[in-house]
């Protein structure tokens, strides 16, 4: 045998090897080796590779570590669309489903569920054929996400190839999985140690590195931050029938699939709450984020059966955790100024572990808050991450106070330029009046680079502070003025990155006319409302020249919005620097005017909101249910139709509940408007 011979076997016996060993390791979760030895195994691969280059091949073990950069992300289609979860908060919700499933079904025995724990991670699915990943993509909204296959490759938890395996069936012709990728909290934690030794701005959660780091277009940037990810079902498949929900998670498991080796099969819905129980004790000690559980019908003719509705199946339900707890102190309570002149107090915090996060700092919203709450720089303090991702003060503890505490007053000037402060008629918040102050240019030049804006890539709170710093600008139109010799020689910039913003900003000069209205920073215009807009009008002239009549007869829209928005496109000011922009070759996408459409469910309905929303502001959910034919209400009393609970509801919550009205969670609220939410 030649020395190249030699090696050739050498190198397929490594590969076969590692192959098998990650299916012990990732889909049966019974490693057959030490994480040393398998180390040993790899690095021996790799030498060899390196001095053979002719015999590597491209599905190695070795080949995880990313493609050709894209230029953008492509469609994924869903043949079978990604539906969200309905949500249960407490006991009774998941009883409740229990009976639902059964009158449905027809029957009085007890249901056979599934439990597994619910990731919280970013939901995927993975598209094989012959047994070969062929393709992979986001959830998106359901129907469409983006084709993240080169990313997805470079996850060693995902096979490229299937195995076949004596204990089942081979795998189908064509196969649609689908799962949630996820990052450890250890390999999140040393992430954001690392990012913040070089300046980078830190991840907020698990969940955020993992989304961030799967939507890259450099695919070898993914690679560097090792992502899991548990499979837990199926979308189309072609040739081969399941009988159960069970029978598939024990399918791909053989086929060398992670899948969570926690699930359970559960007897009937007291096993499943159980069940629930036990993962809520553990929730700190296991090595990812879960934020609750997922209870199935196991039986796939019972799926079919009940079948879904309009944005959830009616076979499974997600019960939440409780948000998680922990105590710490107000060092101080810092005051930071938005886009719009609001000002809003934050507190600094001393840092506490929270669900797996450090937090250190929480926002206190405004001064009526902090006064119905009470609370104090030095103060000890109960906090929480609100529906697990926000930080938020739930309560002080008195008898901690300290004896020196001072009651917060809002400060009389503005931090940032000093400009006086007002809180004006009928408003909760406290602004500064000054257009040309520092602080609000940079969260509007911030804000107009963000995704659902312009999704200028790279252009985040840093680089932007950094440039207006710099006076290299001072409006949004400024940045497509932008030129490879102003930022070369930044901090933190050199010749690749100066290129790689000046092509994200090229890219963001064909956006949507929504994400361009969103962008402007239109005062009461959030990206629901920008929809709503573009629709009505069709195009930016036809807002533009609206009169105020027109205006309020567009759904969501009121006296107040419709000021605001005649106030902005009467400023001189706003009209040139939109004349610049569409001379910079900014170009939107237009529609045709749309008549509004009644929603059944809403319309002529009496809507109350209560506590606070983490997914767009009680303003724009006003708007939204407003658009679909509902009334919205300040107080509750016995002819409203629906309260939408938010976090850390007040007296409304109590009183509907005595009043035994209907109580719709943020998570039934979305589903109900058709509004997409995050899968799992």
């Amino acid at each position: 045998m030649s020395r190249n011979q030699s090696a050739q076997a050498r190198i397929e016996e490594l590969r076969r090897r590692i192959r098998y060993h990650n299916y012990r390791y990732y889909a049966l979760d019974d490693p057959a080796l030490s994480d040393a030895e398998y180390d040993r195994l790899f690095q021996e691969l790799v030498k060899l590779e390196d001095a053979h280059p002719e015999l590597v091949l491209a599905d190695s073990p070795t080949q995880r570590i990313g493609f050709a950069p894209l230029e953008k992300f492509l469609p994924f289609e869903h043949a079978i669309p990604m539906l969200s979860l309905e949500n249960a908060m407490a006991e009774v919700d998941v009883l409740e489903f229990d009976q639902r499933v059964k009158r449905l079904l027809g029957v009085r025995s007890e249901i056979e569920y599934v439990a597994e724990p619910k990731m919280d991670g970013l939901a995927v699915e993975i598209l094989y054929e012959g047994g070969r990943l062929v393709a992979a993509g986001t959830r998106g909204d359901g129907s469409v996400g983006e084709d993240v296959t080169l990313n997805v490759k470079t996850i060693r938890a995902i096979p490229w190839e299937l195995y076949a395996s004596a204990a089942v069936p081979n795998p189908p012709r064509r196969l649609a999985v689908r799962g949630e990728v996820y990052m450890d909290r250890r390999v999140f934690q040393n992430l954001n140690q690392s990012r913040e030794l070089t300046g980078e701005p830190v991840f907020a959660n698990p969940r955020n590195a993992a989304a961030g780091s799967l939507r890259q277009l450099d695919s070898s940037i993914t690679a560097g931050r090792p992502l899991k990810c548990y499979l837990y079902g199926v979308g189309e498949v072609a040739g081969m029938n399941f009988d159960s929900h069970w029978q598939i998670l024990e399918c791909l498991r053989h086929w060398g699939l992670p899948v969570n080796p926690r699930c359970q099969i559960c007897p009937g819905v007291r096993p499943a709450l159980e069940f629930y129980g036990t993962m809520a004790a553990i929730r700190d000690e296991l090595d990812y984020d879960a934020d609750g559980v997922v209870i199935k019908v196991n039986a796939l003719n019972w799926q079919a059966r009940l079948g879904e509705k309009s944005r959830s199946p009616r076979w499974a339900v997600a019960y939440k955790f409780v948000p998680q707890q922990a105590e710490t102190r107000v060092v101080d309570i810092d005051v930071q100024v938005g886009r719009t002149g609001v000002l809003t107090p934050v507190a600094i915090l001393q840092p506490v572990a929270v669900g797996g996060v450090t937090v250190k700092r929480a926002t206190l919203h405004n001064q009526d808050e902090i006064d119905r709450k009470d609370i104090r720089v030095g103060d000890a303090v109960v906090i929480q991450r609100a529906g697990d991702v926000i930080p938020e003060v739930v309560a002080v503890v008195n008898s901690r106070r300290p004896a020196d505490a001072v009651p917060f007053r809002m400060v009389d000037t503005c931090p940032s330029c000093r400009g006086e402060v007002v809180r004006l008629p009928g408003e909760a918040v406290h602004r500064c009046l000054n257009l040309t102050c520092p602080a609000q240019i940079k969260a509007a030049i911030a804000h107009f680079a963000s995704r659902d804006a312009m999704d200028i890539e790279g252009m985040g709170e840093n680089v932007v502070a950094l440039l207006v710093e710099r006076k290299l600008i001072r409006s949004p139109a400024d940045l497509y003025c932008l030129s490879f010799e102003d930022l070369k020689d930044l901090p933190g910039f050199a010749e690749k990155s100066a290129r790689n913003l000046l092509a994200a900003l090229e890219r963001s000069k064909q956006r949507p006319l929504p994400a361009f209205l969103y962008a402007l920073g239109i005062q009461h215009v959030g990206s629901t409302l920008a929809q709503i807009l573009a629709d009505h009008f069709g195009s930016l002239p036809a807002l533009q020249h609206a009169s105020m009549e027109r205006l309020r007869e567009t759904p969501g829209v009121g006296e107040k919005v419709a000021a605001g928005i005649t106030k902005y496109f009467a400023n001189p000011s706003n009209r040139d620097m939109i004349a610049t922009l569409q001379r910079a070759g900014i170009q939107f996408t237009e529609t045709v005017p749309s008549a509004p459409v009644k929603d059944p469910f809403w319309d002529g309905k009496s809507v109350v909101f209560t506590g606070t929303l983490t997914s767009m502001t009680r303003q724009e959910a006003a708007r939204l249910v407003a658009a679909s034919g509902a009334r919205v209400a300040d107080s509750v009393g016995k002819k409203t139709d629906y309260l939408v609970v938010g976090v850390d509801p007040g007296s409304k919550w109590k009183k509907a509940q005595a009043l035994g009205l209907t109580i719709l969670n943020e998570q039934d609220f979305l589903q109900r408007l058709g509004v997409a939410t995050d899968s799992r």
